[in-house]
């Protein structure tokens, strides 16, 4: 129980610092950069804003639902699934879209260019008992 509430603060801490900040306060880890993403909760309805490192691909935005390589997806994965619309925070700018899964051949080639920049990743597929999804998300205009 702890634990979940401790990740729950560190994570709004670090959406309000990245949202402060315009996001020079948490907009890269490492060699990836990070939006973020807020999905609508599937049970409760409510929006729930949380960090991710993406890739880009003009004009679409790469994200990976790896939950460092846990046994459960990350519950934006899942509330995504049941509503695909989300928004997007990169700095300053905002951006609706929709959100889907990547096809096979299509997140083959994707997870090679992620892991290429970031080599953790294949830990995570290797660690992980389900298959990792890359998610699309396409912008509106």
């Amino acid at each position: 129980m702890f634990g979940k509430w401790l990740t729950r603060l560190v994570m709004a801490i670090y959406v309000f610092l990245y949202r402060r900040t315009g996001g020079k306060v948490g907009g890269r880890l490492g060699a990836m950069p990070v939006l973020l993403l807020t999905t609508t909760g599937r049970k409760s309805g409510k929006k729930h804003t949380v960090p991710v490192m993406y890739l880009r691909e003009s004009p679409n935005y790469i994200i990976t639902a790896s939950n460092n390589g846990g046994e459960k997806p990350p519950a934006w994965w899942l509330n995504l699934k049941s509503n695909p619309q989300a928004t997007i925070e990169i700095g300053g700018d905002t951006r609706s879209g929709i959100t889907e899964q990547a096809g096979s051949e299509e997140k083959e080639r994707l997870w090679a260019q992620l892991v290429e920049k970031a080599p953790a990743f294949e830990g995570y597929q290797k660690r992980a008992q389900r298959e990792i999804p890359m998610v699309i998300l396409r912008p509106q205009s």
